[in-house]
């Protein structure tokens, strides 16, 4: 550990960066500009950190967003005064959603600089509202020894706040003066630098918190679930540290009930099939079916994470008002039903560690219910989409979840990719890491997010519409950065498909221009601007054998046109008549 010693700004920053190091923490994410000079370089000098500067900051934030998901740990993101930090603003609410750790510095002019129109100088104090867990604007540098110690303690707050108890966003908004190149002008010691290198850092005071919530006798739970014959448990929309564990507490809990697991696809439940025989995924289609919809009425909702996507689940269980326990592992409110819940504040994967009871004695036949009626939807299925080998949409996820090579990491996009996965990925036994962002669930970062999952991961998967990959094209920017590969499976249908389902689609022709709104964009040309390597999917086949050998390096664009009218259709068919 050394300490930049050259100027006050250069020192101040270094001391940013090299608590944050000790901190664990590893991944900076930087765009250019010079109020943030300083920063920049402690953070590019220290060989802790690992920093990729990316031009535009949107896409920066992004790809940051898609690092702290894949990590478990913040990343840092630095910008300049100004607008820049503003381009951080859709990033910072989907991590306060999803609760994805973040470290926001925000570089800024000092306060003599401020409300006198000076360039690149705007309010930025509570930039980003009351969307980050913590949020303060440090003290101008200085060199005592006080304020020194003042700047570590307000950094060590600062990654607790972004990443115990309930992670996500932390801001802090760093005024500096000039100078801010690294010019020798400030006059240390070497006695004074060691002497301040041993105060701040020698015993390094750091607490860790235990990052999950308990509660105590949980067997008082399980009794009163015991009680009830028709009882289901949601594995709704949830992201846990240790995918396996979390489906082995889920599979305990299903067994000791004998309640079906109704798993969303954003779930890593489906993809660890081998584990619970008791999972249902065509639950959207069979509470369609009126009469189905009757028998299968749940006396108790057990949801662990949040709701599925399925609307059709959502207004079934919500007519009904049935009793709900949730269980989350953060302080959130997640009944969007406003149901008769209960939030139970603990970890899902912990029901492993704690003492269940032998299996009760529930000898109902509503679990066998559910799953023979979810055998026959499955089977018909399986007929529609095999029988049908024309290009459409809704095969790409059924492909997708029985072909992608072990343990692949997959990020699915908002719109209709993440509802056609729900329908139609099947359940599996190849562990595959999915990844959303379903925490504001927009398309804006698509692609940006998918690079920093990608970044130093196996080869990784985007599944995304045409719409949300074009919202997001300067994160092709970031392809000389990418250590890895992201293929991206792009559904290209000319426009918002998801607009199809809903009845605005019957007003045309003002329906064509301002909601589908069809772009027409060439993605062979688009793909050589950017030095993509491209492919045209033409047939089911050929997406099977491209999926068994991932290419390891590079962005990869892997095109399938298709026709979100006749999709539609073959959806809405489809799901009314399984």
């Amino acid at each position: 550990m050394s300490l930049d010693f050259r100027n006050i700004n250069i020192l101040w920053s270094s001391i940013i960066v090299e608590t944050l190091a000790k901190l664990k923490v590893e991944n900076a994410v930087i765009s250019p500009g010079s109020r943030s000079t300083p920063l920049t370089i402690a953070f590019a000098e220290n060989k802790q950190f690992k920093t990729i500067p990316i031009l535009d900051e949107r896409s920066a934030s992004f790809f940051a967003l898609g690092m702290a998901k894949k990590n478990k740990k913040p990343t840092v993101l630095v910008c300049t005064s100004g607008t820049a930090g503003a381009n951080f603003y859709p990033a910072i609410i989907e991590a306060k959603y999803s609760h994805i750790p973040l470290i926001i510095l925000t570089a800024d002019r000092p306060p003599e600089l401020r409300n006198c129109h000076a360039g690149q100088a705007i309010n930025q104090t509570k930039l980003y509202s009351d969307y980050p867990n913590w949020q303060t604007e440090l003290s101008l540098p200085s060199t005592d020894i006080e304020q020194l110690f003042y700047l570590r303690q307000t950094i060590i707050y600062a990654w607790e706040k972004s990443c115990t108890f309930t992670s996500g966003v932390v801001h802090l908004n760093i005024p500096f003066r000039e100078p801010l190149a690294p010019i020798n002008d400030h006059k240390f010691t070497r006695e004074n630098q060691k002497l301040i290198e041993q105060k701040l850092f020698k015993d390094f005071p750091v607490t860790l918190s235990d990052n999950s919530y308990q509660i105590d006798n949980f067997n008082s739970y399980f009794e009163i679930w015991s009680q009830f014959k028709q009882g289901i448990i949601i594995a709704g929309v949830d992201a846990p540290d240790n995918n396996q564990l979390y489906c082995q507490a889920i599979a305990l809990l299903s067994q000791q009930l004998n309640f079906p697991v109704l798993a969303e696809a954003l779930s890593p439940v489906r993809n660890y099939g081998h584990l619970n025989d008791n999972i249902v995924t065509n639950y959207d289609a069979i509470v369609r079916n009126s009469e189905y919809a009757v028998q299968l009425k749940p006396e108790i909702v057990i949801l662990i994470g949040k709701y599925p996507t399925s609307k059709i689940l959502k207004n079934y269980l919500k007519k009904h008002k049935i009793k709900t326990y949730i269980l989350a592992n953060n302080q959130d409110n997640i009944d969007a039903l406003h149901s008769n819940s209960i939030h139970l504040r603990i970890r899902c994967e912990n029901m492993i560690k704690l003492s269940i009871q032998d299996k009760f004695n529930n000898q109902s036949n509503y679990l066998h219910k559910w799953l023979e009626i979810d055998k026959k939807f499955n089977n018909n299925l399986q007929i529609n989409i095999q029988e049908n080998s024309e290009i459409f949409e809704g095969k790409v996820s059924w492909i997708l979840s029985q072909y992608l090579p072990q343990k692949t990491p997959i990020f699915i996009a908002n719109s209709m990719s993440v509802r056609y996965a729900e329908y139609f990925w099947q359940k599996n036994d190849r562990k595959l890491q999915i990844y959303f962002s379903r925490g504001a669930n927009g398309i804006d970062g698509t692609l940006s997010t998918a690079l920093g999952i990608a970044q130093e991961n196996q080869p990784t998967i985007l599944l995304t519409g045409d719409l949300a990959l074009l919202h997001d094209t300067n994160g092709f920017l970031i392809n000389q950065y990418l250590q890895g590969s992201l293929i991206i499976i792009l559904i290209n249908n000319n426009g918002g498909g998801i607009f199809e389902m809903l009845p605005i689609a019957k007003y045309q022709p003002l329906y064509e221009d301002y909601f589908a709104t069809p772009q027409s964009i060439d993605f062979t040309n688009l793909s050589k601007t950017y030095n993509i390597d491209y492919k045209a999917i033409d047939n089911w086949q050929q997406l099977q054998d491209l999926l068994v050998n991932l290419p390891t390096q590079g962005i990869h664009l892997w095109e399938i046109k298709t026709n979100r009218k006749i999709d539609s259709l073959w959806l809405k068919n489809t799901l009314n008549q399984t």
